[in-house]
Formats: structure tokens, sequence, C-alpha cells
């Protein structure tokens, strides 16, 4: 029975791993082949603290750019994000579908179950590991790339214990909880924490030790790209994760499991409450068919507290006194640092606080915030229902099926301008705690175009879901389109290239918006493109018919 559990979690995981690892190591060819054309000098002439704090030897290649431009960044997050689901789906998951009572009705115990879902997860983050390392070392050799002084297999070994680490603590949430959503929202938050302090506090005198309280600095603080492993950092992430799965081993054996209904939503709350219950009843509509907003609403209220929360108070209001702290590291940073290499990082000035609040929060996080949100929701919203078998019940009340995409809709708009407005606070509040002097009407431009940016890959996840019913597929299109677009338009930002116009990205911090405010044009092709892919959908849901899940 183990092996079949085993078997079971790998079937349920292997294409999301295949996809994920496939297109990074699709992306490293492509930007390598580009980087190749590029003078060695636009990096090479970089001020020495730049280039120590991304990596890049002096005396190396374009690979080197190209491994910390693709794998070092984009593909830690994104292995993480993978493992992350897989981690917070293992137990909790199959208790919100329903599924784990079933499981646990053949002669099968918790631990066994536990123990192969690690086993499985371990397998596939080390095959994915495999792919990137076997791309790492092929792509120099077909360009004729020079790779001296660079330890790829080192690298993709600390690449394989943090993103083990991180989805092992989605495991023991999950398994002390039987909450998927705040599994996943919370190794999210963290993973992405760790990710920003390690790259932040070692350029702010006397905090370089803090950085050592982070997951992060055990995966990159000895730069094993260059220096080789380190065996004593990857010993911390092992003994960390063997603690985790004790944990998550403790947690499932000693806990009550949660049926697929026993969560209690935000409307429930407001409708036992005398003072809210009035108007929570009028937003929910009669007995016979609630909301449906409203109802989607609630089941996505835990992960936009994560995201919103995370925008406003780390990525917002910190890190304006954080620019105040560096102060001249970062000015030292920005002198004599070519404009199109920016566009790597998220683009921006270092040496103003517009151009550091471009790079740390609206060049990757913002929108990266507002598409958690929104592609969740839009994956989830048609082929979720019918995948949890509920679209059955909710069609068979008198409503036509345009009108359950409206709604859907509706909420994943509502949730994605909060994700926005969260942004835009915490950004305006930490430029006038840290004195910055920032044009708000250009913070509110950028936040809205963060959004915008965000809803066309939660409109396409939407109309995918509409088109196929399945979730995977309408989550790991959009993500990986995301990131396929964003690369496309960072390389071709750098190469000067005609064909980053075709990116979205393009569109979001093309024109600098933080700096010279809303590019009219650029929002209204971008909120274009969203109506078009939301209408699509509503065809596309009305003419299919609707998939059985067994």
């Amino acid at each position: 029975m183990l092996a079949t559990v085993f078997t079971k979690a790998i079937l349920d995981r292997w294409r999301g791993m295949a996809i994920g690892a496939a297109s990074l190591a699709a992306l490293l060819l492509f930007a390598m082949a580009v980087y190749r054309q590029i003078d060695l000098s636009i990096y090479t002439d970089l001020p020495e603290a730049f280039l120590t704090l991304v990596g890049i030897p002096e005396d190396a290649d374009v690979a080197s750019l190209a491994y910390n431009a693709i794998y070092n960044s984009y593909g830690s997050l994104a292995m993480g994000g993978l493992v992350i689901a897989m981690g917070a789906a293992a137990i909790a998951g199959e208790e919100r579908k329903g599924t784990m009572a079933m499981l646990l009705g053949n002669p099968v115990s918790r631990t066994h179950v536990l123990v192969s879902k690690a086993a499985a997860m371990l397998l596939l983050v080390a095959l994915g590991g495999l792919v990137l390392w076997a791309a790492g070392v092929a792509a120099p050799e077909l360009l004729e790339v020079s790779v001296t002084g660079i330890h790829i297999g080192a690298f993709t070994v600390h690449l394989v214990g943090s993103t083990l680490f991180y989805g092992l603590l989605a495991l023991a949430i999950g398994s002390w909880t039987g909450r998927s959503g705040m599994a996943a929202g919370t190794t999210a938050g963290v993973m992405v924490l760790s990710f920003f302090a390690v790259g932040i506090f070692p350029l702010v005198e006397g905090w370089e030790d803090l950085a050592k309280a982070f997951p992060w600095y055990y995966y990159s603080g000895s730069e094993p790209l260059l220096n080789g492993i380190h065996w004593g950092h990857l010993a911390a992430l092992a003994a960390g994760s063997i603690v985790l799965f004790l944990i998550a081993l403790l947690g499932v054996n000693r806990r009550d499991l949660r049926g697929p209904s026993t969560g209690v939503t935000l409307m429930d709350r407001l409708r036992t409450s005398p003072l809210t219950a009035g108007i929570a009843n009028r937003l929910a509509g009669s007995a016979r068919v609630s909301r449906i907003w409203v109802k989607t609403a609630s089941e996505y209220q835990g992960l936009l507290f994560v995201v919103a929360a995370l925008m406003f108070g780390v990525m917002g209001v910190l890190i304006g006194p954080i620019y105040n702290a560096i102060g001249e590291a970062v000015i030292s940073l920005g002198e004599g640092f070519p404009e199109a290499m920016l566009a790597l990082f998220g683009g921006g000035d270092l040496s103003t606080p517009e151009g550091y609040y471009q790079l740390e929060s609206f060049g990757l996080m913002a929108p990266v915030a507002v598409m958690v949100v929104t592609i969740t929701i839009g994956a989830r919203a048609l082929a979720g229902e019918e995948e949890n078998r509920t679209m059955s019940l909710l069609l068979a009340n008198p409503i036509p099926r345009s009108r359950v995409v409206v709604e859907k809709t509706l909420t994943m708009v509502l949730y994605a301008l909060t994700v926005g407005f969260a942004t835009f606070a915490g950004v305006t509040v930490g430029s006038w705690i840290g004195g910055l002097g920032m044009d708000v009407g250009n913070i509110a431009a950028t936040s809205v175009l963060a959004v915008l940016i965000g809803l066309v890959f939660g409109a396409l996840a939407m109309l995918l879901s509409a088109a196929t019913g399945v979730v995977r597929f309408a989550i790991f299109v959009p993500v990986g389109a995301a990131l396929i677009f964003h690369v496309m338009n960072a390389i071709g930002e750098l190469n000067d290239a005609a064909w980053a116009d075709w990116s979205p990205f393009h569109y979001y911090l093309g024109s600098d918006p933080l700096t010279n405010g809303m590019p009219w044009g650029h929002g209204a092709l971008l909120a274009a493109l969203v109506v078009l892919l939301l209408a699509l959908a509503v065809p596309a849901f009305q003419r299919r018919d609707l998939r059985q899940v067994s």
C-alpha cells in the first residue's frame, strides 16, 4: 500500500515538475544564446559590490549571468512554488477534497500516507534538479560558452536542498492544521521574505548576521555557483528538513482530520454576529442561490490576507526605512550601472528611492503577488467547482453559466484591486516614514498597472479553466506564460530587441511609471487584453460539457 500511495502521488504531481523544469531549461538556453551576443563589459565594468551581490565572478563568461538570471532567481522561486503546492496538498489537500477518508479506508496508516507523500516529493525534487543540472551542463556546450569558475553541480545540490525544505515546511503546516491554503500561503510568504532579507540585510551595516536567520541564506549565502558545495549550509537545510518531517508526522497522527466542508468562512462568521447578520444575509442572497461572488470571496480570504499583508508591510512600509539605512551602499551600486541591465532585476535607478522601490517591490514582487491571487481564483473558479463536484449543485439552480463566470470574475477583480491598494498604501507609508518624497500619484499609477498585469494572467487562467475544466492546466499555463514573457521582456530590453514589445510586461514598467506617471495607452492596452480574455471565457464555458471528476 505504501508503494500504491507513493505511485499515486508521483502520478498526480510529475507533470507540474516536468513542465517547470523543462521550461526553466529552455529559458536558460534562450537566455544564454542572447547573452552571448552582448558585450561583456556591460557587466564586467559594474561596481564590485554589485558583482558580489548577484554572484558574477570577474573572470567568468556570460554563462554566470544566465545561471543567475534564470536559475538563481526565477528558477529557485518557481521550483519552490511547485514543491510548496505539493507539500500543502499532500495531507491538507486530501482533506479539503474529501479524499483522505477514502484513502484511510484502505489498510494503510496515516504514517504510511505521509511517508509516501514525502518520498514522492523528494523523488520529484531530485528529478527536477537533475533536469536543471543537465540543462546547465548542456547549454554552454551547445553554444560554446565558457563556464570557467562555475560550479553548476554544487548550485543544483543547494537548490534541491532548499526546495525540499520549503516543501516540507508546507507539509508540516498542512499536517497540523488541515488547511492547504494556510500551508501554501504561509510557506510562500516565508520563502519570499527570506529571499529579500538575504539580499537586503548584508547591505546594511550591522545587520549582516540577521540574514543567517532565514532559510534562503543556507541556499545562496555561500555562493555555491562560484565556490562549490558548502557542507555546513547543506547540513543545516537537511537538519531543518528532518525536523519539519518529524513535526508533520507528529501533527497528522495527533489531530482529528478535517472534512471537506468543515471550514468556517468569513460570511459564516458575519452571519453569526448580531451586528452584521442583516448585511451578510443581504449580500448572500436567498437560501436557494447565494451570491456566487460572496461565496468565492469567502473561500480565498486567507490567501488575500497573507498576500496583502506581505505587500503592505514587508514590500511597502519596510522598504522606505531600509533604503535610508543602506544609504551609500545603494548609491554606489547605482553609479555606472547600465540601465539595460536593470531590466534583469525589475528595472529602476538604484540611486533613487523610486528606482529602489521598483527594483525591490514593483519589478517582480508586485505582479507576482497579484498573480498569486488572480491565477488561483481564475484557475479554480470553474474547474475547481468541477473538481470538487459542486458545479452540478450550483447549476441546478436557475442561473445561467454566464452568471457564474461573471461573478467569479468579480471576486478576482476585487481581490486584485485589494492587493494593488495594499501595495499602494504600503509604498506610500514607507515613502513617508523614510522621508523619500515619492509622488503619490505615480505610486498609484504603478500599483494600477501591477493590478492590470496580474489580471491579464488571471484572465488567461479563467479562460483555460472555462475551456478545459482542468485546474492544473489552468494554473501551469498562465504561470509558465508569465515567466516566459517576463524573461522575454527583460532580455529584450537588455538586447534592445523589437520582440520585447510583444510581452505584456513591456506595458507594465516599460515607461517607468513610478517616475513618469501613468502611461494611459499602456494601461488601456492591458485592460483591453483582460476584457478580451474574460469575454472569451463566457462562450468557452457555455459550450463545453462539464467534466465528471471520479
